[in-house]
């Protein structure tokens, strides 16, 4: 999370960069893209991964009242981001969208460069549900920006493709939220992501492989005995296990009372990696702990059966098989007939209506050829959709 010349500015320098970058927090972002989103399509994945929000009942309060604080939350290693998605959006559609007691994430710039990396393809989801490239000047820019707190994910991308046989071990974090909190005297918030470890299980990392994949706008390629499957249903790139993603709000943590009360001109690099090897320890024993409570039982078999018995007419929309139908209609709404989506789904014919006005689905489940036409849409220029503000339908 560094930019080019970042930490070389002057002071005044920083301040018109700063100034200057502000634009970044409203650009892109859409509320009533992310209303709608949450209500026609969290809702339903909620349904698979049933998430539990513990010790989220109430926000944190901030402890400087100018400041954001920072929440950090470790990565679910070798898999889409589903455990994101779920807690980002989950959590904001059940505080109802309280930007100020909620979060703005800070995500890996890769997640909104590619289409691919978009799920199903549905364009700029990321940037319109709020997300914000994670380089030093847009975290810079944010700690001035009094209208939301910060979601980020100080593992970074290695904390995604750790592998398997490092689940639930925190990769080194990034100084850059120890520096943030100094500077400005703000607390993080530890977060443990729990079960998200499981959502492909048993998927390795080969980084030979991900040097390649890397360059279609992918930060690596899972190796796991379906691996070869992905040939022959497109649709797996984007699949998931229903772990039951759990999400348990840690301690907070007061860097710039553990430098002591200095300025951040005055601490050493020494001592802000101490300062960050401190508090990662403390994250990992709390994520440990986390784990024997949460996560002796990453699925929960019985609750599936139960939703799938309690919720068979929201079939298959609800389940991975029919997400390419659910966000590709979504996408089609959005943004070629310019209304929030609302009622996608509404009995099991439907589907075949969505197929008919989206034949990209077809191409998730066609062996080899459907590659074709998901690439060419995956890997093409970032199409730039401006964002539709009318008014939002119930």
């Amino acid at each position: 999370m560094q930019d080019k010349n970042y930490r070389d500015m002057t002071p005044e320098e920083l301040a018109n960069a700063i100034e200057a970058n502000k634009k970044i927090y409203h650009e892109h972002f859409d509320p009533q893209f992310l209303a709608s989103l949450c209500r026609e399509i969290i809702q339903l994945l909620d349904l698979y991964f049933r998430p539990v929000f513990v010790g989220f009942d109430e926000l944190p309060e901030r402890n400087n009242p100018n400041r954001p604080l920072i929440y950090a939350c470790n990565h679910s290693g070798m898999a889409f981001p589903w455990d994101a998605i779920v807690f980002g959006m989950g959590l904001m559609y059940r505080h109802n969208f309280q930007m100020e007691q909620l979060f703005r994430p800070l995500t890996a710039p890769m997640l909104s460069a590619s289409k691919l990396m978009n799920p199903f393809l549905l364009r700029d989801i990321w940037k319109r549900a709020g997300a914000i490239d994670a380089t030093g000047l847009n975290f810079e820019t944010l700690m001035h920006i009094n209208e939301s707190n910060i979601l980020i994910y100080p593992e970074g991308v290695p904390g995604i493709g750790k592998g398997f046989n490092n689940k639930y071990k925190l990769q080194p974090f990034s100084t850059s939220m120890i520096r943030m909190a100094i500077k400005y005297q703000t607390d993080i918030v530890g977060i443990a992501c729990v079960n998200g470890e499981y959502i492909n299980p048993h998927s390795y990392s080969v980084p030979t492989v991900n040097k390649i994949i890397e360059k279609l706008g992918i930060p690596f390629l899972p190796i796991a005995f379906i691996t070869p499957l992905l040939l022959v249903q497109p649709w797996l790139f984007y699949y998931a296990w229903p772990a039951k993603l759990t999400y348990v709000r840690g301690n907070r943590y007061s860097p710039w009372r553990m430098a002591g009360g200095k300025a951040i001109e005055e601490i050493s690099p020494e001592e802000i990696i101490r300062i960050r090897d401190e508090i990662q320890a403390d994250m990992q024993l709390q994520l440990d702990e986390s784990v024997k409570i949460y996560g002796q039982k990453p699925y929960h078999w019985k609750e599936v059966g139960q939703n799938l018995l309690r919720h068979w007419r929201r079939l298959p929309y609800w389940i991975p098989p029919g997400w390419p139908a659910l966000f590709s209609e979504y996408d089609r709404r959005y943004y070629k007939d310019k209304e929030l989506p609302s009622r996608i789904i509404s009995g099991w014919f439907r589907f075949w209506y969505i197929v008919w006005k989206n034949p990209i689905v077809l191409a998730y489940f066609l062996p080899l050829i459907g590659w074709i036409p998901i690439l060419m849409r995956g890997l093409k220029d970032r199409e730039k959709v401006k964002p539709w503000h009318g008014p939002s339908k119930k």
